[in-house]
C-alpha cells in the first residue's frame, strides 16, 4: 500500500470511531459545540477527519511536597530547626520523615527546588552537634556533589532531603544557612 492510501484509511477509521463516540456521549438536547473560528481547509484526504466529540478531563492526585503525617503518641522524635533569624522551631516528627518535608510542612524557609531528588543544594542544613552528625549515614557521592554547590558549606553540612529521622537522631538540631544557591546539576551539562 502506498502511504497516502494508508493515511486515508487510517483517517477514515478515526472519523468512524469519532462518530460512534459522539453518538454515545451526546444527547439530542445538548448539541455538540463547534469552534467559532474559521478552520483552515484541509486537503481532501483529511476532510473525513472533522471530529467534534467532547472529551472529559481526568486528573490524578498530585504529590504534596512537605506532606508529613503527625507522629503517633509515644513515637515522637524531635528535631529543632534554627532559621535564618536565629529563631528555634522544635518539632515532633515521625521516624522516616526527611528534613526537607518536615521544614516545608511547618512553613520554614527551605526551598527544595529539585523536589527532594538530590539534584540541587537549596535544602542545605548545618548539623549543630558533631556527635549527631556522626550518627548519620555517610553522604553518598550525589549528595557530596550537590553540597559542593551549597552556600556556607561546613564540615557538618547535609542536604535536608537526604536526612531521614531515626531514633538515633532524636533531638537533632540543624541550622538553616543565611542564603542558598539554586545551582542544579542540570546547570553544568555540556
Amino acid at each position: 500500500m502506498s502511504t497516502p492510501r494508508v493515511l486515508r484509511q487510517s483517517l477514515q477509521r478515526l472519523a468512524q470511531h469519532a462518530r460512534c463516540y459522539s453518538k454515545t456521549t451526546t444527547s439530542s438536547s445538548a448539541p455538540l459545540r463547534t469552534h467559532q473560528k474559521q478552520q483552515p481547509r484541509l486537503p481532501t484526504a483529511w476532510s473525513t477527519t472533522q471530529i467534534s466529540a467532547r472529551r472529559s478531563l481526568s486528573t490524578s492526585s498530585a504529590l504534596q511536597h512537605g506532606h508529613v503525617d503527625p507522629p503517633k503518641p509515644g513515637e515522637e522524635l524531635y528535631v529543632t530547626f534554627i532559621d535564618k533569624d536565629n529563631h528555634t522551631h522544635k518539632l515532633a516528627v515521625s521516624a522516616g520523615d526527611n528534613l526537607l518535608d518536615i521544614a516545608q510542612a511547618h512553613d520554614l524557609e527551605m526551598e527544595g527546588a529539585c523536589g527532594g531528588s538530590c539534584a540541587c543544594s537549596t535544602c542545605h542544613v548545618i548539623v549543630q552537634d558533631q556527635d549527631m552528625y556522626d550518627r548519620m549515614p555517610e553522604p553518598d557521592d550525589d549528595e557530596n556533589d550537590m553540597l559542593d554547590l551549597a552556600f556556607g558549606l561546613t564540615e557538618t553540612s547535609r542536604l535536608g532531603c537526604q536526612v531521614h529521622m531515626t531514633k538515633e537522631l532524636d533531638g537533632l538540631v540543624v541550622k538553616l544557612p543565611s542564603m542558598t544557591r539554586n545551582l542544579q546539576a542540570s546547570d553544568f551539562k555540556s
